[in-house]
């Protein structure tokens, strides 16, 4: 089984790993680590961190499948979190590989981004990983960027939530569905 979880930075995507990690024991891959692992140790890698999260993640996804495929042929679980884990990639997933795959996209809504921007996406956008630079995304950008990658979800067909209102209830959604999955998933792997 993996887990698969992709949204917009600041958007807790590092938190539920971890949640996940704690509940299930299943260890979990930032793709900003395995991004950052193969910038530093291969010269010619056809990106830096400051391109694009598109041309990242179309550098990215060969091995983020690979990950995949394999935790998948070995009876393997992980999760993996990270804004470079783009629906359209994970479309092209093969139909017996995706059916062992749970994948999670969320975001804020534009009411939600306006309301809380700065005591609670800002006041907790390092709530696991440190982040050492100032926030430069104005409130419009972000909002422009959630409703882009909400479209991208609806446009391959891949399930997205979006938190409107309060924040932990609605997280708690997701958290549902993640233990419907799971048991579904588990059915199938049944011998």
């Amino acid at each position: 089984m993996v887990i698969l979880i992709s949204a917009v930075g600041s958007t807790g995507k590092t938190v539920m790993a971890q949640k996940l990690l704690e509940k299930y024991h299943i260890p979990y891959l930032s793709i900003d680590h395995l991004k950052m692992g193969i910038y530093r140790g291969y010269n010619n890698c056809g990106f830096t961190p400051l391109s694009s999260t598109e041309v990242i993640a179309e550098k990215l996804w060969p091995i983020i499948k690979g990950i995949i495929k394999t935790n998948i042929e070995n009876n393997q679980h992980i999760i993996l979190e990270g804004c470079y884990l783009l629906p359209q990639h994970l479309a092209e997933l093969e139909k017996p590989y995706m059916e062992k795959v749970i994948p999670v996209y969320f975001g804020f809504s534009s009411n939600y981004i306006k309301t809380n921007f700065m005591s609670k996406i800002l006041a907790f956008r390092d709530a696991v990983e440190t982040r050492n630079y100032p926030e430069e995304r104005t409130i419009a950008e972000i909002i422009q960027e959630h409703e882009n990658f909400k479209q991208m979800c609806e446009k391959y067909d891949m399930r997205y939530f979006e938190i409107n209102q309060d924040y932990e209830q609605e997280m708690n959604v997701i958290y549902s569905y993640f233990e419907i999955e799971k048991s579904r998933i588990e059915g199938l792997m049944i011998p």
